[in-house]
């Protein structure tokens, strides 16, 4: 084992460097790091990992890093087999990065390092009480990619975890472009994925109290019809309650926080919503083009200076005269005025196969999943904007990409109409798909000829559908709110709903769904709240 504090030149730029050092300025303990590489495996992700963590020690005192190689005694008692993998203070805690944390992750990385240094796993007091009863052993491993937003988010549920529980907890994050391997053993096709003890496979991202509960129970609690116990503790009283942290309602907190009212965000997946998502933003105001997770970044820093934004789930909701009440498995909140600024989820083919073969090759987000097919072949279904900007993201991956849309025109703006065709990317075009086909995995799509009606199989690995989005109006049904016919939640000009201190903006609202017009929304319903609020 070598102690490495190296005499060189710097690998870090200079920004990213200031920006660690206030971060690791938080640290009270010291923390250890010990990275296990091996000649030949991922040489390029070795270099990466051992020169970013040889900056990490001139950054702080209280970080130390020791270099191993598989097969030496350090690797043997950690179990390490894989190059490279990084441990974090492996003597308290058993937090492993399977892969160099690299791109998204380096979020959860930081997030590690924190924990580990502050000796505290920053759980919930629902979380801690609900973990202080485990008895038994386990081993999470989240599969992640460079590029997934939602991943870095479910990492730390489970470093979390293992911070809280150091005797039973084991949690690994496991890079898929860099370990296949593993990600083909446990059969990801999506990601996040996340395998509890090697027996309950969960996709997607969760929430803490549905993450903890699994962990704990070993049941994927979408299979349970009820909420799982819980006990409410503070009350929070606020004059604007926003459900969603998407450029809605993220504009809504700026504008409610400045008129002056108490406002507070709440959002159970990912900060920025589909958003953050886009690989590249090329049409709003003020940036010629920006990654679509900066942009939102900026948005939520922004925000976070007029009110509170925190990721929790509402697990009740119920109104009387004067107030909207939200029970979340953390606490309770009161507010006088509701916004629900809750975003669209993605529409479905609904065609036999989709759920049989969601995760196993069926896809709704190439950002996502997009490295799970570099090589191989992919189709992507769909017309519009977001159809094209995936088929050329996945292009640009190195994926054997196609595209199938039900139309002979499509309805993507000419730039990305234009691109697809400089790019020389197949078309199915008049193709309505009848079924996802496969064995363990998709192995072909079945469409259907619009104009003959005769169907063929177009062989792929793996299926993206990007055919538009549903409004998440559920819990304004909930409420008693009305709809439109479309199934998008009805508005007034003034963003009001027909109950009286609810309110709509962004994409569950219908409409042109864009950034500027879900932010031109979210300022008119916090001003329209302010106004209603002030008149009573």
């Amino acid at each position: 084992m070598s102690e490495t504090v190296r005499e060189q030149a710097w690998y870090l730029p200079e920004k990213s460097r200031r920006d660690l050092a206030s971060i690791f300025g938080e640290l009270q303990n010291p923390v250890n790091l010990h990275v296990f590489t091996w000649s030949g495996a991922n040489d390029a992700f070795n270099d990466f990992l051992l020169s970013f963590t040889a900056d990490l020690p001139r950054l702080s005192d209280k970080i130390r890093v020791h270099e191993h190689k598989l097969g030496d005694d350090m690797a043997r008692k950690y179990h390490v087999t894989h190059s490279p993998t990084l441990l974090i203070e492996p003597e308290r805690y058993h937090i492993r990065f399977v892969g160099a944390p690299t791109g998204e992750e380096g979020r959860s990385f930081l997030e590690a390092v924190l924990m580990a240094g502050k000796r505290e796993s920053g759980l919930s007091r629902t979380a801690k009480e609900a973990l202080a009863a485990l008895t038994g052993e386990r081993a999470v491993k989240v599969f992640v990619t460079p590029t997934c937003p939602y991943c870095p988010t479910q990492a730390v549920n489970a470093f979390r975890c293992a911070v809280e529980r150091p005797d039973l907890v084991r949690a690994w994050c496991v890079d898929i472009t860099q370990m296949p391997d593993l990600a083909d053993r446990y059969g990801v096709g999506s990601v996040p994925h996340t395998v509890f003890n090697d027996t309950l496979q969960a996709p997607g991202l969760e929430p803490e109290a549905r993450f903890v509960s699994e962990l704990i129970l070993l049941k994927s609690m979408r299979e349970i019809a009820t909420p799982p116990p819980h006990r409410a503790g503070e009350t929070v009283r606020v004059d604007c309650l926003i459900l969603g942290a998407g450029p809605a309602g993220l504009c809504a907190g700026i504008y409610a926080g400045r008129a002056g009212l108490r406002a507070l965000i709440l959002e159970h997946e990912s900060i920025g919503g589909q958003v953050a998502l886009t690989p590249v933003v090329e049409n709003y105001p003020g940036y010629v083009n920006i990654a679509g997770m900066a942009l939102t970044e900026i948005m939520s820093a922004q925000a976070r200076q007029y009110c509170e934004v925190l990721r929790e789930e509402p697990v009740e909701i119920k109104r009387n005269a004067d107030t909207v009440t939200v029970l979340t498995s953390s606490f309770t909140i009161e507010a006088r005025a509701l916004l629900l600024a809750t975003g669209a989820t993605w529409r479905k083919l609904n065609v036999p196969g989709e759920e049989e073969y969601f995760g196993h090759g069926v896809n709704y987000c190439a950002t996502c999943d997009g490295y799970l097919y570099k090589g191989r072949k992919a189709l992507v279904v769909g017309g519009g904007n977001t159809a094209l900007t995936d088929v050329l993201y996945l292009k640009n991956l190195g994926v054997d990409v196609a595209l199938a849309h039900r139309r002979r025109e499509f309805r993507a703006e000419k730039y990305l109409v234009d691109s697809v065709k400089r790019e020389e990317i197949p078309l199915h075009l008049d193709c309505v798909v009848e079924a996802v086909l496969g064995d363990v995995k998709v192995r072909a799509v079945r469409v259907k000829d619009a104009a003959t009606g005769q169907t063929r199989d177009i062989a792929t690995d793996g299926v993206f559908v990007a055919i538009g989005e549903r409004a998440n109006v559920e819990i304004a049904v909930k409420l008693g709110c009305d709809l439109t016919p479309a199934g998008d939640l009805a508005v007034d000009d003034h963003m009001r709903t027909n109950i009286p201190r609810v309110y709509g903006a962004g994409d569950i609202t219908g409409g042109i769904r864009q950034i500027v017009t879900a932010v031109g929304q979210g300022a008119t319903a916090a001003l329209s709240i302010f106004e209603d609020l002030a008149k009573s």
